[in-house]
Parts: C-alpha cells; structure tokens; sequence
C-alpha cells in the first residue's frame, strides 16, 4: 500500500462540509469588501520567492519545495500566496486598472516543515491582496476584512498590531538592533547571526528560547517611526478604536517574511499550542517595485484553513450540518429502479439532492442506507405506483406520509 506523504493530509467525504463552509464564508466577506477572486499557478519561478519574500528568510533558506523542470529551470511550490499575486498584478497589466484593485484567494501552498498540530507541508490559505492605496485607511479595511471573517467563523482570537516603519526610519532602528544584540550575539542561535548582517529587524522573530530572552529587551521599533509612519499607524489606530476592533500594539511582531513595511497584524490564539497565529499579514508598498513593476503600495493577510479548523474543533465550535438527501426514492425490482432513477435524475436536474439505491438492496436494507444518508424524506416505487402515478413520501422525522403525484414531487419538497 502506499501511503499519504508526510505533513500532508486527506480530505474526507465526512468532513469535506467544513471546508466548504470555511471557504464559503470568506467569499461572503469577499463579496462584502467588494474584493474580486484571483486564481495563480501552484509553482512559479524560483526566482520570484528569492526576490520577493527574501533570501534572508527561514522560507527561501530552508522551507521551499525547489527543482528543476526538464528545461533546466528552477521551479518552486508557492509557499504563500502574495508573491504570486504581486507577480501577476505586474505582469497583467492591473496598474492601468482603476486603483486600487481588491483580490482575494483560497490556495495551497507548500512549505517543508516539521509536521505538528496546525503545521502542514501542504495547507490551505484564504488571502486577501489590496494594490495600488497607501492610506492608512485602507490599512484599517483589511484588518476588519480579516475581523470579520474570523468573527463570521465564531472564533475567539486577539489582534495584535505594530508598524516596522519604512525604509528611512527602519535603517535607523536597525543600527539601534545591532547595537543591541552584537554584546550577546555569539550566545545567539546560527540563524541570529546570520541575520544580524542581512536584516536584524527579523531577529525579533526568533522562536528560540535562548534568544527570545535577549529579544525580551530590544529596542522598541515604535520608538523610532519617522513623522509619516507614525502619523500613518495613529491613522490605522484611530479607525480600529473608532469601531470598537480591540487590539493590542506589539512591537515584537515583524512577520516572517522580509517584503513587510509598515502596518503589520496578526490574529492570534493560545487554543492552538505554539502555532498560534491563524491570520497574519501587513502592508509591502516596495513589493511590486521589487519584482519589475512601478512603484505602488500595497497590503494583505493570510488565514490559514487548517489552523482554524483546528481551532473551531479544539474550542468546540459546530459547524453548520452537512447537507442532507432530500429525498431518497426506493424501487423494488428492475424496472421500478429505472423509473426511480429517471425521478431522481429530473429532481437533480432541478437542484434538489435524491438518491437512490445502486446494489440491488431489499426495500428494508434501503431504507436503513436512507437513513444513515440522513435523507430527509423516502419514496418506495412499486408496481402499484407505476400504474398510478403516484408515490407515498414518507417524512423521515415524523414518520408521516403523503400521496403525491410523481409530476408534483418538486413542488411538494419544495
């Protein structure tokens, strides 16, 4: 036998209901936020992770599922989804579109980590992308954008906030890092040190537990925002207060990846163990001028799919019922299963779910495999039905029944 890959996992038809209701409930908010759905290859050129979520990061470094194709080109499996939605804003033509183009996706994406609870080498990530606005408003929409979506799931998490600043005042705050860290920087983990020369900012980020204790203590990046960025994250906070969206400003968050400018967020949860941010993202405006574009701001989230199915389950939350039969229509023989047949297939041709039996059960065994289908209402055809036209519908929940023309079945579910 040959089994699943390690850290990847099977849907299965009695659970594959959540993920749709997961994913119906982010187009809904999609639909709301007026955000139009695009759909990018499962593999790019390697070159576009490389240069868009950086080659200091622990992503490009150590997590990317890279080859080469039969052409000698270096293919990667997209192990998130905004540098694929950069690559096509810029290479569609989207900046002559009237600004700003909203977008959203539901991907999978793939990265070669440990496996463990929320953790996957396959996930699923529902992603909303905003080019072409710098606003701090804009800012605060996609942060309610994510808000609502996790609030429509009935998920319990926090916000958390922070700006990184811009270029300017981000090289000020880096010297002030390096400052700081280069006294205990042979205490620190190979990777610290690896990153004390490319990009100290990401440091912060650090899970180890010897490093986290010099972290503790750093520098604040808020301390150091120039005029414009901080004037620009008062702006985003200013709207969250406005409407109520608690949030906690923590100055440690700086994302993973290194096209993060600005306004960053995370939704977290401490129901999960240690992977406990579901929903991450942040502002890019120097993305799409990095990857061969102009130069336009930008800003996104991920939500990971897996991460709050985990949640929804751990914290007991019910998803709504799968959907059941409608009508399950039994024949006796043959000739009665062809005509049953022939009633299942107008009624589903109409949108109304019916079944009916495949391997020649007796009318009890169809009955019990109706009702383990949780059909909600069943029909027996016999010979005496066939002369007449007309079939008892039996109402699975109160076991009353109804004479009904077969013509009329529809209307009569309905």
């Amino acid at each position: 036998m040959i089994n699943i890959p390690k850290g990847t996992k099977d849907v299965l038809p009695g659970s594959s209901y959540k993920w749709q209701y997961i994913e119906e409930t982010a187009r809904n908010v999609a639909r709301a936020f007026n955000l139009s759905e695009i759909r990018t290859p499962t593999f790019e050129y390697t070159e576009l992770f490389k240069r868009g979520v950086g080659e200091s990061t622990d992503v490009v470094n150590k997590e990317m599922y890279t080859f080469e194709d039969k052409g000698g080109r270096s293919i990667t499996l997209k192990p998130e989804g905004t540098a694929g939605a950069a690559r096509l804003f810029i290479e569609n033509g989207l900046a002559s579109s009237p600004m700003p183009v909203k977008t959203f996706y539901i991907t999978p994406a793939f990265r070669y980590e440990r496996p463990q609870a929320g953790r996957l080498r396959e996930f699923h990530q529902f992603g909303i992308e905003v080019f072409g606005s710098g606003s701090y408003q804009t800012d605060a929409e996609v942060i309610f954008a994510a808000s609502a979506f996790l609030d429509k799931l009935g998920v319990r998490v926090k916000l958390e906030i922070n700006s990184i600043g811009c270029k300017v005042c981000r090289a000020e705050y880096n010297k002030a890092l390096k400052k700081y860290f280069e006294p205990n920087l042979s205490k620190m983990c190979e990777a610290c040190r690896s990153r004390f020369e490319k990009n100290p900012l990401r440091i912060l980020d650090c899970k180890e537990e010897g490093c986290k204790k010099f972290t503790a203590e750093a520098p604040s990046i808020t301390d150091y925002l120039c005029g414009e960025c901080s004037r620009h994250f008062d702006g985003v906070k200013s709207l969250l207060d406005n409407q109520g969206l608690k949030y906690i400003v923590n100055p440690r968050i700086v994302r993973g990846l290194d096209y993060y400018s600005r306004t960053v967020f995370e939704f977290v949860s401490d129901e999960i163990g240690a992977q406990g941010t579901v929903c991450g993202g942040g502002r890019y405006d120097g993305l799409i001028a990095e990857l061969g574009g102009s130069s336009l701001p930008a800003i996104g989230f991920a939500a990971g799919i897996e991460r709050l199915m985990l949640l929804m389950e751990n914290t007991g939350i019910k998803f709504p019922e799968r959907q059941k039969v409608r009508i399950y229509i039994a024949g006796m023989d043959e000739k009665t299963r062809d005509k049953a047949f022939e009633i299942a297939t107008a009624l589903r041709l109409k949108g109304i779910s019916a079944e009916i039996d495949h391997l020649n059960r007796s009318i009890k065994a169809q009955f019990k495999y109706a009702d383990k289908l949780g059909a909600e209402y069943v029909a027996v055809i016999g010979e005496n039905e066939l002369l007449s036209g007309e079939l008892k519908i039996k109402n699975m929940s109160d076991g009353t029944q109804t004479a009904v023309k077969i013509g009329q079945i529809e209307s009569y579910l309905k």
